[in-house]
């Protein structure tokens, strides 16, 4: 047999068939590998040849849609649109983090390990009540956010590199003055204007409408009398507060919190102060006299930049905000409205005006006891929380009504009708129990949740209480929006009319006294013809207003001429006013003012530097997008 069949293989039929089988395996194989490594690409950028892998960007996706979706109702979906423009601020700013990492690599900038950790331990979000470094409190919020430890350090390594690196550009970016001074005179000039107001409170009683004339009033305003859509639900809430009861807290304990956050409770005296800071003794003194002598601030601002001092103001600031101590020293001991003697200090001679003085407080243990109980209870009830929001998931998702759940659950229960503000049909707010940030949910998912859907349990995170909460509800029926009849509206039709009819009165006596300034008649005697008595509004700049000179004045003046007059509404009346006095800043009177107009300045310009130095980087790394992964994980099918 195996005689025979050798006998057949030396055939050239034989030879070929199995030079065919070889060259089928080997072809077989190369394919197959040719196609695992032609298969789709994993990436979803690549940015100087370096990919950006499909699952890191989903991850970063993913944890910024959750940071952007907090506010969403619970169980809405995010649209479309929202998530496709997370994701490309997503890629683009992990595109740039990429960029800017190969030009850190490229100039071998290193952050050391020390610098990392300090700057993690300088982070509040991680430092505890005592406010120092909580190795706790870091755990806790990396979990929360969905990193790890090591990951999170090592992008804050990347963030302190790439800080170094934009450092350097700060440095080179200097602010003009040819530049600067337009600005700052823009900014701060100043303009006033002689008013005459018309409020709506002055005008003359209207005569008593008839009723044809109320009814007309009723017909053209029906948006005006309306009903807005109210719902009946049925809600349970699970909270510290519904635990109390179940929570024992000791006067020891209390004694404990009060005593390890004794600083929380205290607050300091605070002092505003005006403060003369000169070179030398003999200048403090000069300067002194001057002052004593009933110069005003301004007058001494002026005279200590005329011999090299400066005039400097501190507001509601507590000691240690002073710069130098024994400047912080004098101030605390220091009379209000009582010029000192010069002082001497690390920094200089002093001479100092207590302005204000707000005296420290001390919250006492009793006064504090009810705050230090709920914090305590919030605490103790976190684990007993969990267990019963774990019980009471499994009873309603195996179906289970609200009106079926256990009594020892510790759970509050609250139904009534509400609209999408929370008010009930008789106007007041809705009685809805716990925080305020579950009370907001709860009003929120009433006008989310269809009637007849069952109720399932939502947790929501509840920064006033320091914890969370959890509720579920139910919507048992839904009244839409109605029209209110005329009878049960007269009342307000009544008054809405006579409130039309003040308005109609003051903008036409407005409107009769510009029109008389318009012509030449002076603004005092416009007014006097009108019946009201004008008077100098306070200077204000473009955006320092003042509370008496209405907003909508103010945005007009600074588009007028001096000597123009305009007429505007505001909700309390009419006021017609005339530009008269612009003041223009004095930049050699003001160097603070100026120098701190020069560092803002400087600063925006830093960050123009900054984006433009990125966006370069970014086009020199030619990035490559697959839309294909890119759409996979944003807009998914």
């Amino acid at each position: 047999m195996i005689s025979q069949f050798r006998k057949y293989t030396d055939s050239w039929i034989a030879r070929i068939f199995f030079i065919l089988m070889a060259v089928s395996f080997v072809g077989w194989g190369i394919s197959s590998d040719l196609f695992r490594l032609m298969g789709p690409p994993t990436w979803v950028a690549k940015v100087g040849g370096e990919p950006i892998e499909t699952a890191t960007f989903q991850a970063e996706f993913q944890r910024a849609m959750a940071q952007r979706t907090r506010d969403l109702p619970a169980n809405q979906e995010p649209p479309p649109g929202l998530r496709l423009q997370v994701g490309q601020q997503t890629l683009e700013r992990m595109v740039g983090q990429m960029a800017l990492g190969q030009e850190l690599k490229a100039l071998r900038v290193v952050t050391p390990d020390d610098a990392v950790a300090a700057a993690a331990r300088a982070m509040p979000a991680f430092q505890g009540t005592d406010g120092k470094f909580n190795k706790d409190v870091f755990a806790s919020v990396l979990r929360n956010n969905g990193y790890t430890e090591a990951r999170f350090l090592a992008e804050l390594r990347g963030d302190v590199s790439q800080k170094q690196l934009l450092s350097t550009l700060d440095a080179s970016v200097a602010a003009p003055d040819a530049e600067v001074k337009p600005l700052y005179e823009f900014e701060f000039e100043k303009r006033s204007a002689d008013m005459a107001l018309f409020p709506l409170d002055a005008a003359p009683e209207p005569a008593a409408p008839d009723e044809a004339a109320l009814k007309r009033w009723y017909d053209n305003h029906p948006d005006s009398y309306t009903t807005p859509e109210y719902r009946r639900i049925k809600a349970i809430e699970l909270s510290p507060q519904s635990l109390a009861s179940e929570i024992n807290v000791t006067d020891e304990e209390l004694h404990t919190a009060y005593d390890e956050h004794k600083a929380e409770f205290v607050t300091p005296e605070k002092r505003s102060a005006q403060v003369i800071s000169a070179p030398d003794e003999a200048k403090a003194k000069a300067l002194m006299a001057k002052w004593q002598g009933g110069a005003d601030w301004a007058a001494m601002q002026a005279a200590a930049t005329a011999e090299g001092a400066s005039g400097i103001t501190q507001d509601d600031a507590m000691q240690v905000q002073f710069p130098d101590p024994d400047l912080a020293n004098a101030v605390f001991s220091a009379p209000a409205d009582t010029i000192s003697q010069p002082v001497k200090g690390v920094l200089g001679w002093f001479v100092v005006k207590v302005t204000k003085i707000a005296p420290g407080e001390t919250t006492t243990f009793e006064q504090a006891k009810d705050k230090l109980k709920e914090r305590a209870v919030t605490s103790k009830a976190a684990d007993l929380m969990y267990e019963r929001a774990n019980k009471l998931d499994q009873l309603l998702g195996n179906g289970a009504g609200l009106d079926d759940l256990p009594s020892d659950l510790g759970v509050a229960g609250l139904a009534g009708t509400l609209d999408a503000q929370g008010d009930t049909q008789s106007g007041g707010p809705a009685p809805i129990p716990g925080s305020p940030e579950l009370k907001k949910a709860i009003i929120a998912a009433a006008f989310q949740v269809r009637q007849g859907d069952p109720a399932q349990l939502q947790e929501v995170p509840t920064p006033s209480t320091g914890g969370s909460a959890y509720y579920a509800l139910t919507v048992e029926s839904v009244i839409p929006p109605g029209e209110k009849p005329y009878d049960a509206v007269k009342d307000q039709v009544i008054q809405d009319w006579k409130q039309d009819q003040r308005r109609r009165h003051q903008d036409a006596a407005a409107t009769a006294m510009m029109t008389a300034v318009k012509d030449g008649k002076s603004f005092s005697d416009a007014a006097t013809i009108a019946g009201v008595t004008p008077r100098l509004s306070p200077l204000v700049t473009r955006n320092q207003g003042d509370a008496a000179v209405p907003a909508t004045l103010q945005r007009v003046l600074f588009g007028m001429k001096k000597g123009e007059a305009t007429m505007v509404e505001t909700p309390e009346g009419f006021v017609v006013g005339q530009l008269v006095e612009i003041v223009r800043p004095d930049v050699s009177a003001d160097k603070v003012g100026y120098d701190q107009a020069k560092a803002a300045i400087k600063k925006s310009l830093s960050n123009d530097m900054a984006t433009v130095f990125l966006d370069a980087l970014r086009q020199r790394a030619n990035p490559r997008i697959n839309q294909a992964n890119f759409d996979s994980v944003v807009q998914p099918r």
